[in-house]
């Protein structure tokens, strides 16, 4: 294929300017739904007061900029956690702060959302591993999302 080579998720896309619908436009500022700093996994702390007992998401960097309501749909009361499964390193560090999520925050629900792009996929891995070594069973939600912004998959994952 002509001009593609790699990662399928570093192929280069570029979209048509979407029409406007007053259905999906929203006047004046929206407000931020964000409730804690930081929110890189590499500097959170698993245990911070905001975990306990929390509804967590966990999301890939890139997800936030292609849902235009991802403050709204998806990050309204949740805690928060990004990572990027490709690009960052000591993901066996990220492995630990998911499992102490649920055996030392006792969070009460994870969302992962992620791209459609293949190397994305290793998030939910990560969540998973660490839900198999955890004591405490916690229910999973996993989201897939279309490079163009389109949920292209909501499942719980298997326990």
């Amino acid at each position: 294929m002509e001009g593609f080579e790699g990662c399928p998720g570093s192929r280069m896309m570029s979209f048509k300017n979407k029409e406007d619908n007053d259905a999906q436009q929203t006047v004046g500022k929206i407000q931020s739904q964000l409730r804690q700093w930081p929110i890189q996994m590499h500097l959170i702390s698993p245990t911070a007061p905001y975990y306990q007992n929390a509804d967590v998401l966990l999301t890939a960097d890139c997800v936030a900029y292609a849902l235009g309501g991802f403050h709204r749909d998806y990050l309204e009361n949740k805690s928060i956690a990004i990572a990027c499964p490709k690009l960052d390193s000591g993901q066996e560090i990220y492995l630990e702060k998911i499992k102490a999520w649920f055996d030392d925050a006792r969070i009460n629900t994870l969302t992962v959302l992620i791209m459609q792009v293949p190397c994305c996929a290793g998030l939910l891995n990560l969540a998973q591993q660490a839900a198999q070594a955890a004591s405490r069973k916690v229910p999973i939600k996993y989201i897939v999302v279309g490079v163009q912004g389109e949920i292209l998959q909501e499942e719980w994952a298997a326990a």
